[in-house]
């Protein structure tokens, strides 16, 4: 949608409501544009009678393009803020995304690639880690679409190494496919995702993935982003605390999280 004066900050979320659907029921949906562009954005998943309803309603469940005069209205109520906009206040970032909780971090690594093109002199980031644990690729394209122009972009202006990021496929691979990862195991682009840096199969262990980090950035003042269950949220809460340094000048971790 357009953005008439819709003002946003990375990783908020609106509610939709579509009256053609039902008059009654907002839904909340992530946005996954970034506060530069001129327009906001949603993606949605079909994984319930309304989101189905909805495909049907705008005529994404057919070949054509549905004339604008013919889309349904839909009420927007938000934006709502979230503890990821806090990243800008941190020289150094760690965002995790556990499934469809990378959805958050379209916005943020965005909105993070834009500042960074245009030179902002107020951008106190200046190192970005991006864990995100998935079990199905397939359901985020556009997810992999985006992150590959980031990485191509930040290559083009020499910020290659300005983000660092780690996929993990937690399952959902077949035999046949395990044998053609392992035999593009010495290509350049990922077999998976297309991407420069590898995937990563299995889960993480997060105690080295924290002792690393926390290695490569002493001193520094942390901030974590986490979008995901429950389970998950506590143990990486728990590494937060465990890497923090209680000496003067060490290393602190700062945790956010946003639990479904």
């Amino acid at each position: 949608m357009k953005r008439d004066g819709f003002h946003m900050q990375p990783g908020q979320y609106v509610f939709l409501l579509c009256p053609k659907i039902s008059r009654l029921e907002w839904h909340p949906f992530t946005l996954t544009s970034a506060p530069d562009e001129d327009h906001f954005s949603v993606h949605i998943r079909t994984v319930g009678d309304w989101t189905n309803a909805l495909v049907k309603a705008v005529g994404a469940d057919k070949d054509e393009t549905m004339s604008p005069a013919k889309l349904p209205r839909i009420s927007v109520d938000g934006p709502f803020g979230t503890a990821s906009i806090d990243i800008f206040k941190y020289e150094v970032g760690v965002c995790i995304g556990a499934g469809i909780g990378v959805t958050p971090f379209a916005s943020i690594l965005k909105s993070i690639w834009y500042k960074v093109q245009r030179q902002d002199q107020d951008l106190k980031l200046q190192k970005v880690y991006f864990f995100w644990v998935c079990s199905d690729f397939g359901a985020f394209e556009w997810f992999q679409e985006m992150l590959a122009q980031v990485e191509n972009d930040l290559t083009a202006i020499g910020k290659a190494d300005f983000l660092e990021y780690h996929i993990y496929l937690s399952r959902g691979w077949d035999p046949d496919q395990a044998k053609n990862i392992y035999l593009a195991e010495e290509q350049e682009i990922d077999a998976v995702t297309g991407l420069r840096q590898k995937t990563n199969y299995g889960r993480p262990i997060w105690h080295s993935n924290f002792k690393q980090i926390a290695d490569d950035n002493k001193g520094q003042h942390i901030g974590v982003f986490f979008c995901g269950p429950k389970p998950l949220s506590k143990v990486l809460h728990k590494c937060c605390n465990n890497y923090t340094s209680r000496e003067a000048g060490g290393t602190i971790f700062f945790y956010n999280k946003e639990n479904f």
